[in-house]
């Protein structure tokens, strides 16, 4: 019998902390609209190359307001997951990561996106994030799969991938809309089975 949904109830939304070595990831909650507006705003110039075209009002309270009401509805149908990523030694956000397109049944996979802003990149802060997110997809979410599509020319994606143990599938023809026009993208993925025969040759390594 395939496993439930797996859905956060409130208690588990404020509850739920998964932790890295140098990092943790929490859900978002309204309290965090100041904190992320002005990362977001900060990196602007470094992010907008590799994601959809911002929205006019997009760093303003009330459609931040409407993101954080969108990922409650979406955590709540289990089908999406997203949390920020906020460094340990002052809790401060400094980026984020979304689990997407949650499927049960025969596929028991997602989808993964991230965003890491520009001051904190370059320091294995998402690494460190992502490493600390396999299990919770794995162990306690029961998927099989995860996917990452990113553009072929984003040499830090691509890197950050690989080296968390992605491995690339395909060549995705005008696969996604970013920053108003249609890119390729590469498709990488990582299976439980390969994600557990790297977890257990580190053990036995004493890594």
């Amino acid at each position: 019998m395939a496993p439930p949904v797996f859905r956060f109830r409130s208690r588990s939304q404020e509850e739920l902390r998964i932790e890295g070595n140098k990092t943790f990831l929490r859900i978002p909650v309204i309290g965090d609209f100041a904190e992320w507006s002005r990362l977001r705003a900060a990196s602007r110039a470094f992010l907008e190359p590799w994601e959809p075209r911002w929205a006019d009002d997009d760093l303003t309270r009330t459609a931040f307001r409407y993101r954080i009401r969108r990922y409650d509805t979406d955590r709540e149908a289990g089908v999406a997951l997203p949390l920020f990523v906020c460094q340990k030694a002052n809790g401060r956000i400094v980026g984020g990561v979304t689990l997407g397109s949650i499927r049960r049944g025969v596929a028991e996979s997602c989808s993964l996106g991230y965003w890491m802003g520009e001051q904190h990149a370059g320091k294995g802060l998402m690494g460190d994030a992502l490493k600390a997110l396999l299990p919770h997809v794995f162990d306690r979410m029961q998927l099989h799969r995860i996917e990452a599509a990113c553009i072929p020319d984003n040499e830090r994606s691509r890197r950050l991938l690989e080296k968390v143990g992605f491995r690339r599938e395909g060549y995705l023809n005008g696969y996604l809309k970013i920053n108003g026009a249609w890119r390729d993208h590469l498709l990488y993925a990582l299976i439980a089975e390969d994600w557990q025969s790297t977890r257990a040759k580190g053990s036995g390594s004493g890594e």
